[in-house]
């Protein structure tokens, strides 16, 4: 489980191996309230360069998609148990 959640593994699915192609961070950005955090990834290949954004998730993920905003909640669900 933890190989499916890591951003190598997530660059790969997307990309395939990276051993013979250039692979690097170029943007690491965390939001200021620590929750979201950005990573740009750019693959080098002999046709070009191109760049993908991962955005970690509250699960520990990595995704291409940012993750949905924690919106104000009410309830009494905490407190029933």
């Amino acid at each position: 489980m933890a190989g499916n959640r890591s951003l190598r593994s997530q660059v790969e699915k997307l990309v395939g191996p990276t051993g013979g192609r250039g692979a690097r961070v170029r943007l690491l950005n965390r939001s200021r309230s620590g929750e979201t955090c950005r990573v740009c990834i750019q693959i080098d290949l002999p046709t070009g360069a191109f760049s993908l954004f991962f955005f970690r998730h509250a699960d520990g993920a990595w995704h291409v998609f940012p993750p949905g905003q924690r919106r104000p909640e009410m309830g009494i669900g905490r407190m029933a148990a």
